[in-house]
């Protein structure tokens, strides 16, 4: 590395966002490994969210909510019973957060102080995504064999709709000052937008080049959605208008996305290549790809830390995939090495 190259790394690093994408992209870039935490146990995991003011990461993981002080970096707790979990979201301004448990079709309602689970809400089918949405203070569950989402008052737990969305679902994002809540419909190649005060279905938005798209993200200062697409494609859409204004080439097996708003940058994670793809917002209509980020196969989701912009995946070693039976067909799923469970922590230089 030259000398011009180090001294841009440094900048980017505290912050001087004077820098172009250009110059990221011939330097090394600008995130790598800081730390690996451990976990353990068995069983699979989904989604993490991060509570930046409350230095907490949530972990699904099974039938469990793994808490992580992001300030230790260190297990600090679990929110038990959520057979299945597959997301968490934090309301910070009720103390409250919810869990979508897809095992049982419910969605838990959590103290934030005592991770003691308060009560439970009935939901659809397989509750997989799961969003709070601040404007109407109310929770969606995403229900993915239900094809589904569920609606209910982050307050009282009181379901105030089922809206049938006609295709399965993944993630979702709010934009509270459109009155919109944004979700993939993966085996419609769309994204539709759910007006939150009425719980109607106001627009389906189709996302060529993109397919099957799980991860998003949203930019909405600029009214940008980031999608996260199955054949290898990071989509930005204008949630406006619902014009694919950049498709940018991404890792394979993406299933998650972020948006960093301080510092400009879309990832998207990626578990079968075992890279994050991450891309600099050099306009609203313009991404420039400043680091493929190697990580490890497996690390699909993916969460960030607005505040320090940290990064942190989930992922696991597994056993040597098995031959395929001798009649043909599919090889099974290899089998996860016990307590090789853990969270990856990606940093700035």
């Amino acid at each position: 590395m030259n000398l011009h190259q180090s001294r841009a790394l440094r900048l980017f690093a505290f912050g001087f966002l004077m820098l172009t994408s250009e110059s990221l992209v011939r330097a090394e870039g600008p995130y790598h490994l800081l730390k690996e935490i451990p976990i353990g146990g068995e069983g699979g995991w989904d989604y993490l969210s991060v509570d930046a003011a409350s230095h907490r990461l949530y972990v699904t993981h099974a039938t469990k909510v793994v808490v992580i002080d992001t300030q230790k970096d260190e297990v600090l707790g679990e929110i038990a019973d959520t057979p299945g979990v597959h997301g968490f979201v934090i309301a910070a301004e009720l103390g409250r957060g919810f869990s979508s448990n897809g095992r049982e079709n419910k969605a838990s309602i959590v103290d934030l102080k005592t991770l003691r689970t308060l009560s439970k809400v009935d939901t659809g089918e397989n509750p997989d995504a799961i969003l709070y949405e601040p404007g109407q203070k109310e929770v969606y569950t995403f229900n993915g064999r239900g094809q589904s989402a569920t609606v209910f008052e982050a307050v009282t737990g009181k379901v105030v709709a089922t809206i049938p969305l006609g295709g399965k679902p993944e993630f979702a994002q709010a934009d509270p000052s459109a009155g919109r809540v944004y979700v993939n419909i993966e085996d419609k190649n769309e994204v539709i937008a759910i007006d939150t005060k009425t719980h109607q279905i106001v627009k389906h938005w189709p996302i060529a080049p993109g397919e099957e798209a799980t991860g998003m993200d949203i930019d909405a200062a600029h009214h940008r959605l980031i999608l996260g697409c199955s054949n290898e494609k990071m989509i930005i859409m204008d949630n406006t208008s619902g014009k694919v204004v950049a498709s940018i080439d991404a890792g394979k097996g993406i299933d998650a996305t972020s948006f960093d708003v301080s510092n400009q940058l879309a990832f998207a994670s990626a578990g079968g290549s075992g890279t994050v793809t991450i891309a600099h917002e050099d306009t609203p209509d313009k991404f420039t790809v400043v680091q493929t980020l190697t990580t490890e196969h497996s690390a699909r989701t993916m969460t960030l830390d607005t505040t320090t912009h940290k990064i942190y995946l989930a992922s696991a070693q597994f056993e040597a995939p098995a031959a395929p039976p001798l009649a043909g067909g599919n090889r099974p799923r290899p089998k996860m090495i016990p307590d090789s469970f853990k969270v990856l922590v990606y940093g700035l230089k």
